[in-house]
C-alpha cells in the first residue's frame, strides 16, 4: 500500500542542520546543535537506528543512546560537557647555552 510506513522508526531526510526522524505518527526535527554526536556522522550510521524501548532510541554505528523525550524536550536535558583531563599543552622551548 502506498504511503504507509514500514517501520516505526525511519530518518527520513538528513542535511547540514540535522535531521527528521520518524517515530510512529511523531516526526522530530534532530538539530545538530543539539546533537552533536550526529554532525560528523555518515548517512548509513544516522539512518541506522533502532527503537528497542517505549523511550529509547540506539544508534548501533555510532553507540549513541537517546531517550525519545530528549528529542521531544532538548532543553530539558542539557548537555553538560567537562573535560576529564586538562587539556594538552606542548612544552616550551628550553633555551639552551651555546
Amino acid at each position: 500500500m502506498l504511503g504507509v510506513a514500514t517501520s516505526e522508526v525511519e530518518v527520513s531526510l538528513a542535511s547540514n542542520k540535522g535531521f527528521w526522524l520518524l517515530l510512529k505518527d511523531e516526526e522530530f526535527f534532530v538539530p545538530y546543535t543539539e546533537f552533536p554526536w550526529f554532525k560528523q556522522a555518515t548517512l548509513e550510521q544516522i539512518t541506522t537506528v533502532e527503537w528497542p524501548a517505549p523511550n529509547h532510541l540506539y544508534w548501533p554505528l555510532l553507540d549513541v543512546d537517546l531517550a525519545v523525550e530528549s528529542i521531544r524536550n532538548p532543553s530539558l536535558f542539557p548537555m553538560v560537557a567537562k573535560p576529564t583531563s586538562p587539556a594538552w599543552t606542548p612544552p616550551k622551548a628550553q633555551k639552551t647555552d651555546r
